[in-house]
């Protein structure tokens, strides 16, 4: 590799310095965004959750079939 003067090593190494720095703040909006991802998720199991409780007591009060126990003991 060449021999890099003083001014193009300057800016090589302002270059990577300032690259670096925005790949860290890139990381750190990614691992912000996951955790929201997963706050959200999280969320709408907990509402799927008491819905489906819900299905389950009118289905058994009504006496017909559970569409989500079908569809559960096929896949399992």
């Amino acid at each position: 590799m060449a021999e890099l003067n003083g001014d193009s090593s300057a800016f090589y190494e302002a270059t990577l310095r300032e690259s670096k720095k925005q790949v860290e703040i890139i990381d750190a909006r990614i691992d912000e965004e996951v955790a929201r991802f997963k706050e959200i998720i999280d969320k709408l199991k907990e509402q799927k959750k008491a819905v489906r409780q819900i299905y389950d007591g009118a289905a058994l009060v009504l006496g017909v079939k559970n569409e989500f126990e079908e569809e559960e003991k096929g896949t399992q």
